[in-house]
């Protein structure tokens, strides 16, 4: 976070604003404990010294009690912005890790894609440090704010050179904690990036485990991987030393600084009270109040290192919850039609990649009952084209029409009714088998039409060796199935519902020729009803179903011109 309380804290974490205004509360009860119990014990100290007839407690009953009641409200306040500020950062970081879950569900599958690793990250762990945040650095801030000042006037107020000391002095700590965060600038952020980086070839490594293990080559000569996962490892613990080491000497710089300023101040007071130029009363009352000065802003730069990954977490965050108005996605439509048709139009679609255009001028007729392929190199745009068709993917230049509206200017959720998307990566969900079969929103039966589907898919045989059937549990991204199985699955999915447009990614991937000839037999009868088909295809044996190929290619965005070079001899002559 920019500033040390981002508006945008309060804006998506509701509960924050309650806990902010009685932490502010506290705040000045404690403020005012603090001042009330140093003059209360000078004047008891002062008395007893000075004065040896009133050296009873009952002579100082009242003192004594104002005291005790001081000490005990503070630390009744105390306790209770700790517990109110637990209690808040549970339930922020909950309020933030729902809008971010939230928020990144919503973005197009492109950006979904390169941030995965980053999401999960801020919302599996990353988001926790804002604990610290609200339980140490916030309430230590809020004492910063109130404490210094307060205090010092009543300093200046008992005896003006300590105050006048303490002026000058108390600005050091700050300008030493900013020179500290110009130096610590970034750690934090750089090291949550790492996180994600690590933490994203560790579950690529992990996902292609059984893949290698498999192929026999996880024992391969060079670093096996298990070095792997050592120096991965090692990376991580070296950023984290590092950035402990930096905390601990930050601390260290800052407790030596506010020590040497508080013995200044009692320094002066003790040599102003040997030589009789000040009151015994005032000089304690300095003495006991100069170290509250500087023990908020202390508590500040050691409390600051602690919260601050929970600080660039929720930077990543509010960056996923407010992206950039040149990223942001164009506001969906609402328009339905209502005699459909289902006749696309692609004119002249260029999308914007990493750096060019993929797809560079893509123009075609996409009609009910045919089978459209689009082919072309890896990375030409030919997945992207499907998600332009979705409306997930904002075109450079051209539009894709249905029935001559604009897809932008669709009700997205009535568009989407109509369409059945296999990607390259089918999703999975966590649940039965059944009920990733109904994840479009339809329930379709065990009737004959089911089973002619799984029988065409190969998803019958799969079926024939699961003791509990539809049934089955399985796993994320479907864990407890083979790549094959998870295909079949996608496909059955897609081939039983009565859709009329049919969006397919590779969908014979993973499958054996026998069964990828009854998969293209289905698309094939599927398409003489009337269905529009639109595949993205390598393979010859999809090629040779198809009614319409279309070539898809990328463009690449012209390199910059170099800076012209000055003739020597005209600059000479200049």
């Amino acid at each position: 976070m920019a500033r040390p309380i981002d508006p945008r804290l309060w804006r998506y974490a509701r509960s924050a604003r309650r806990y902010l205004v009685l932490s502010v509360a506290l705040s000045l009860v404690i403020t005012g404990c603090i001042v009330v119990a140093a003059l209360a014990l000078a004047r008891v100290l002062a008395g007893v010294i000075t004065d040896p007839e009133r050296r009873t407690i009952g002579s100082w009953a009242v003192a004594l009690a104002v005291l005790a009641i001081a000490v005990a409200v503070r630390c009744v306040a105390t306790w209770w912005q700790a517990r109110l500020a637990h209690r808040a950062g549970a339930r922020v970081v909950a309020e933030l890790e729902g809008a971010v879950l939230a928020a990144g569900a919503g973005l197009a599958p492109r950006e979904l894609d390169s941030r995965r690793a980053e999401l999960a990250v801020v919302v599996g762990s990353g988001l926790g440090g804002l604990r610290a945040y609200l339980t140490g650095y916030l309430p230590a801030l809020l004492l910063a704010a109130l404490v210094p000042p307060i205090v010092l006037a009543v300093i200046a107020l008992h005896d003006p050179t300590a105050g006048v000391i303490v002026l000058v002095t108390l600005p050091l700590i700050p300008v030493f904690m900013v020179l500290i965060g110009l130096m610590t600038q970034g750690r934090a952020a750089a090291t949550l990036s790492a996180t994600a980086r690590l933490s994203d070839q560790l579950l690529d490594l992990f996902a292609g485990m059984p893949t290698l293990r498999a192929l026999g080559r996880e024992t391969e000569s060079g670093p096996t991987m298990r070095d792997r996962v050592r120096a991965l490892g090692d990376s991580l613990h070296r950023r984290t030393m590092a950035a402990l080491r930096v905390a601990f000497l930050s601390s260290m710089v800052l407790e030596l600084l506010a020590t040497l300023c508080v013995a200044l101040v009692a320094v002066s007071i003790g040599m102003r009270l040997v030589f009789g130029h000040m009151e015994l009363y005032a000089g304690l009352v300095g003495l006991i109040l100069a170290p509250e000065v500087y023990l908020p802003l202390r508590a500040v730069g050691e409390r600051f290192h602690a919260a601050q990954d929970g600080m660039a977490a929720a930077d990543k965050a509010f960056a996923v919850l407010e992206p950039d108005r040149e990223r942001a996605e164009p506001v969906t439509g609402s328009r339905r039609i209502p005699n459909f048709q289902g006749h696309i139009e692609i004119r002249d679609l260029g999308v914007a990649a990493r750096d060019g255009l993929a797809p560079a001028d893509l123009s075609a007729a996409l009609r009910p009952g045919r089978i459209t392929m689009l082919t072309g190199p890896n990375g030409c745009g030919k997945s992207t084209a499907l998600q332009a068709i979705l409306g997930l993917a904002t075109p450079e230049h051209g539009t894709v029409t249905v029935d001559g509206i604009p897809v932008p200017d669709l009700d997205p959720e009535w568009w989407w009714s109509r369409l059945a998307w296999l990607p390259q990566r089918p999703v999975l969900l966590p649940g039965t088998l059944r009920e990733n079969l109904e994840l479009f929103g339809t329930r379709p039966r065990i009737t004959s039409d089911l089973e002619s589907v799984c029988a065409a898919t190969g998803f019958d045989t799969v079926l024939a060796d699961l003791p509990d059937g539809w049934n089955t549990p399985i796993g994320p991204g479907g864990l407890g199935l083979s790549l094959g199985q998870r295909q079949r699955l996608a496909l059955t999915r897609v081939l039983a519902t009565d859709r009329p447009i049919l969006l397919l990614d590779e969908p014979t991937a993973h499958l054996d020729d026998t069964t990828e000839a009854t998969v293209l037999e289905a698309l094939t009868t599927r398409a003489r009803a009337g269905t529009t088909i639109i595949i993205v295809a390598h393979r010859p044996t999809l090629l040779s179903i198809a009614d319409h190929i279309i070539p898809v290619h990328s463009e690449a965005f012209p390199p910059e011109p170099e800076p012209a070079q000055q003739n020597p001899l005209q600059a000479a002559s200049r």
